[in-house]
């Protein structure tokens, strides 16, 4: 497949040291990192914690219309 890409500047000088390295021409280069890429272990997020906290109310809220009648009276 033929393609125009835009390189970053980092990648550029990856894809020329790995040409001057082994003599291989833009195409190939970019062919090897890219493919270096999908073979390495993806990186394991920091992902999300949701942490949560007491905080002393008890209101059900399995009922509405009482939630909403309290959120009236509330100061």
């Amino acid at each position: 497949m033929r393609t125009t890409i835009t390189l970053s500047d980092d990648v550029a000088a990856e894809v020329d040291r790995l040409r001057r390295e082994k003599g291989i021409g833009p195409s190939e280069a970019v062919n090897s990192l890219a493919r270096r890429g999908m073979a390495a272990p993806e990186e394991p997020s920091s992902g999300y914690e949701h942490r949560s906290t007491r905080l002393g109310l008890k209101v059900d809220v399995r009922n509405i219309g009482e939630v909403l009648d309290l959120l009236d009276e509330a100061p």
